[in-house]
């Protein structure tokens, strides 16, 4: 049976045309139109990069994306947007702020899905930032509480993940990496993660990275999805110790590549991840992939982290006599 299906987190890096193009856009030296010929080009590319890598389960790249969060607060009426705000080392971004009552102009993120999903037989996810993680990383002054901001939230990215099912995608992935950060909020995001996932048949995903898991667990496990994806490398594989002792129930999307370091993972290290988690997981409940998303590195470093992400894989599902590939659609 097929199992230890491969994919990533979602966001790729961009090349240097698209990020020269996105400086002259915002510079008033590009016209958005242009500007978007270059993201389909550059999106083209990446579909076609994870093919010929073998990837099982492709994103977009997210190369008409900034930030996770400002791109869905500019497409949705009440948000404004802050002037640069420093995120980590010398990464700025701009912060969205609640002004008004939120809600969906129209849909955010489907024109991308369907323009992914033409360009290969292989299924595409849907990618969404979560509600919780949107609250968190935004500035709020339209609504009471953050409780009350975070479920107007939810409802509309509901509406996206809806839509991205009607059209297709047999995977949606709704990225919440705030939720490590703020422990004692956790049932709050279970809460909002229990609207956007109500009523879906597709796969549903969360991404959780970088935080204090050992206090959020077991309860992360209430999170209405039917997969927690998590970093694992970056702790050397230690968070399954933790599951040997509380079991973890759902599918688990295993990070076995690094992405805040410039080496390129040893195949031996990923090896080890993926055979310590079969120690608990069955093939078909371990989705490898790497610890979070890959746009921090340059092509060349991504590139070479899931080669030898890829063949690991392949020489563990040899040793296991496993059938090497997922069903392509028809």
């Amino acid at each position: 049976m097929a199992g230890l299906l491969t994919t990533t987190v979602g966001s790729f890096p961009k090349p240097e045309y698209l990020q020269r193009a996105r400086d002259d856009f915002y510079r008033g030296k590009l016209t958005r139109e242009k500007l978007n010929a270059l993201e389909k080009q550059a999106t083209r590319e990446i579909i076609q990069k994870q093919e010929e890598l073998g990837l099982d389960i492709l994103v977009d790249g997210e190369m008409y994306r900034g930030d996770m969060v400002t791109y869905f607060a500019e497409h949705l009426e009440g948000f404004k947007i802050s002037g640069l705000v420093r995120s980590y080392g010398n990464r700025y971004y701009r912060k969205p702020i609640a002004i008004g009552k939120i809600r969906r102009k129209a849909p955010v993120t489907i024109s991308w899905f369907t323009f992914s999903q033409s360009l290969t037989k292989k299924p595409v996810k849907g990618m969404l930032t979560g509600p919780y993680t949107i609250m968190d990383w935004s500035f709020n002054e339209a609504y009471p509480s953050r409780r009350d901001f975070a479920l107007a939230l939810a409802e509309v990215v509901h509406e996206e993940a809806l839509d991205l099912q009607q059209a297709g995608a047999r995977y949606i992935q709704i990225d919440e990496p705030a939720i490590s950060t703020r422990p004692e909020e956790i049932d709050l995001a279970i809460e909002t993660m229990k609207i956007v996932t109500k009523g879906l048949t597709a796969k549903t995903i969360t991404h959780i990275c970088y935080g204090d898991f050992e206090k959020i667990y077991p309860q992360m496990l209430n999170l209405a999805v039917d997969q927690i994806d998590l970093e694992m490398a970056n702790r050397d594989f230690a968070l399954l110790d933790l599951f040997k002792k509380r079991p973890f129930t759902k599918e688990i999307g295993l990070g076995v590549l690094d992405v805040h370091r410039h080496d390129i993972d040893s195949k031996e290290k990923v090896k080890r991840g993926i055979k310590k988690a079969l120690e608990i997981f069955t093939p078909e409940k371990i989705y490898v992939d790497p610890d979070c998303g890959l746009k921090t590195r340059t092509p060349e470093e991504a590139f070479a982290k899931l080669k030898v992400m890829i063949e690991a894989r392949d020489e563990v599902r040899k040793e296991l006599n496993m059938k090497p590939q997922l069903t392509e659609r028809k």
